[in-house]
């Protein structure tokens, strides 16, 4: 038997946890988070793109000034997908007076009026 503390006490109840057995983190409910998320200036979201059409959703987050990583490693030997995704997002970040670009192989990033994103990479100097 493992000794629970803090967080895993207060969402589990008890004092133990069984050895062996799994606490399922995307499954727990903190009571303030809602609440943080409601005083924020924004917030940003990461989106997963299964297929085109999953773009749209996307979209209305960064429509509400959220800055949205994308990553669209489901879609991205589709090359036809890919062409219009950038499109479309080039024209929501036109319209939002935003910025997109991509930051790894398969993430783009999409901000709302008044962020930039540096495509300089910050490298550690020896």
């Amino acid at each position: 038997m493992m000794k629970k503390s803090g967080i895993l006490r207060r969402h589990h109840g008890s004092d133990t946890l069984e050895e062996g057995s799994f606490v399922d983190l995307g499954a727990m409910q903190f009571e303030d988070e809602a609440a943080g998320l409601a005083g924020a200036k924004g917030t940003v979201r990461l989106a997963e793109i299964l297929r085109f059409d999953d773009l749209h959703q996307v979209s209305k987050f960064a429509y509400q000034g959220d800055v949205v990583l994308l990553d669209y490693t489901s879609i991205a030997n589709d090359q036809i997908a890919v062409k219009r995704m950038s499109i479309d997002l080039k024209n929501v970040a036109k319209d939002t007076g935003g910025d997109v670009a991509g930051i790894a192989k398969n993430l783009l990033c999409i901000t709302p009026a008044g962020f930039r994103i540096d495509r300089q990479k910050i490298r550690p100097s020896f």
